[in-house]
This record gives structure tokens, sequence and C-alpha cells, in this order.
């Protein structure tokens, strides 16, 4: 891998590390080591080391802010490319917004916010980007990424396709997204609505989010999805599997979707905590909860 990152140095002006501990770009502050980590500066840099690691057959992970991510403790054999700096943004006119993948979704909610733009203002506080928002369909509120993606520019080692919404068939909190590409921006539609009522929102939804979800430990979010007609925090307390733990994974005393990290916890801590909820939920219930987090890497 010496010599990948060598090549990969040539071609980036980011960072290329070798080794990297990927518990320190995840949200759940989990995660084995990436066998090379970089983070390209612009779509140019992106495509180049797309055709890079095509040419070496080398795998890769898009890997935006770490939320809704569970590495595995043998981290990942391949390259994991962060998308940080892609984050450029360019209002359109007529509602129409084109931002990079690695943009903050936070940000791009406020601006459009004090631009009187809404369609995305209940998805205040999710902690992703652009681009895992469209990769997850990301919603809350009644709202979702579905509801304003017109297109995506998906970036691949044979330089940028453009992809209808529609082409991606998404869904509740999935989206089909072709293999071997990474959406290096998107094109957003919104409708007008009263910038101050928009702030408004974005501050009530922040607040009821804290309320809520406020674990106060490292976690990445709603560990399960919804059963249809159910919610998956419900089903879990039911089962009495508040404050629940694997090794030092725990089920949030405060929020039963969320599993925390009470310091020290590993993969397989969470890995055997989401089992043993599955497990539990399915004797009681008969249904079987499906996880919402991406898992990824080597055990």
């Amino acid at each position: 891998m010496n010599f990948l990152a060598a090549e990969l140095r040539d071609i980036l002006q980011g960072p290329v590390l070798v080794g990297e501990p990927l518990r320190r770009h995840t949200t759940w502050r989990i995660g084995g080591p990436a066998d090379i980590f970089i983070a390209p500066r612009n779509e140019t840099e992106l495509l180049a080391s797309l055709r890079l690691l095509a040419r070496v057959d080398v795998p890769w992970l898009p890997l935006g802010t770490g939320s809704n991510l569970l590495i595995r403790d043998g981290g990942f054999r391949g390259a994991v490319i962060h998308t940080g700096a892609l984050r450029d943004s360019e209002f359109l006119g007529e509602g129409r917004v084109r931002v990079g993948g690695g943009l903050p979704l936070m940000r791009l909610v406020r601006a459009c916010a004090r631009k009187g733009l809404a369609g995305l203002e209940d998805l205040a506080g999710i902690p992703a980007t652009v681009g895992g928002a469209v990769a997850m369909n990301a919603g809350a509120g009644g709202q979702d990424i579905a509801g304003v993606l017109e297109t995506v520019s998906l970036a691949g080692p044979d330089g940028i396709e453009i992809c209808s919404a529609a082409r991606l068939d998404l869904g509740y909190r999935r989206a089909a997204l072709p293999h071997g590409r990474i959406v290096a921006a998107a094109l957003l539609r919104f409708q007008p609505a009263d910038p101050q009522w928009l702030e408004q929102r974005i501050q009530s939804r922040l607040q009821n989010r804290r309320k809520a979800q406020g674990v106060g430990k490292p976690n990445a979010g709603s560990v399960f999805k919804n059963p249809p007609g159910e919610q998956a925090w419900k089903l879990i307390d039911r089962a009495g599997l508040r404050g629940y733990a694997v090794g030092n994974a725990e089920v949030s005393e405060k929020h039963t979707n969320f599993i925390v990290n009470r310091g020290g916890a590993r993969a397989s801590d969470v890995l055997a905590l989401i089992a043993e909820i599955q497990r539990i939920v399915r004797e009681q219930t008969g249904i079987l909860l499906e996880p919402e987090v991406q898992v990824v890497g080597d055990a």
C-alpha cells in the first residue's frame, strides 16, 4: 500500500494516510484502520483518485460525516475516500440549488432557510453530508431527500454521470445508487417560503431533536428502520431493553433506537447488541427489526 500511497500523493493535494484509524472519522468513535485514507480537495482530484484505484483494482469506501455507519474492528482493506472538501454550493434561481456531495446537510438547510427555500427544514440536525443523505434518502418529519432531488452527479473511474432522481428508485431510507459511484454533487429544487418561518421551524426541530435524541455519548443515530405501522424505539423499549448492554455498547437510556459507545466499545460489541435486540424483539412481537446503519469492513 505504500507504493499506492506514493502514487496518490502525486495526484492529490489533500492528505494521503496509511493505516488511519477510522474511529477518528465516525460518530460512533468505532472502527479499525483503513489501508489508505484520502481526502480529495475537489472533483478533479476525486476523479483522478477513482481512475487510479480502478487501475490497480483497489476497493474504496466513500466517507462523509461518518454517521449511520459501523466500521468493523479489522478496518477497511482498501481506500477510504473522505468527501468533506466537496462542499461547493450554487443557488441557480427558481428554487434550484447545486451542492457538492460533501456539503454538511445542516449547512444546506440553513442556507436555504435564509433564502426562503423550503423542502428540507425538517431534516435540521441530521449529521450527514448531502452525498450521505442522498445515499440513504435521509428524512424526518414527513420530508426526505426524494422530495427535492432532481439529479445527482455520480463520479466514477470513467468520469461524471448525471443521473435523474427517478433512476435512483428512492424509498424509505434507501437509494439504488449504481455500484462504483460516489455522489459528487446534487441538483435540488425547493419551494418558496417565508425565511422567518423557516428559521423558526429549524429551531423547533433542533430543540425537539436535542430533547429526544441528545444522548450525550458517541452514537450513529437511529440504528433500526421503523417497521410499517410501528416505531422501532417503542418496540425496543417495550421489550425492556432500555440500558441493555453488550461490552461497552449500550441501548441509550434516553432514546432506545440509539446505541451509544460508553467508552472503548468495539464494533463487535455493537453487532452483538444489534443481534440481541433483534432476537428479543422478534421473540416478543414477531417483528424482525431491520438495521438502518451501514456495516462495512473486516471483523
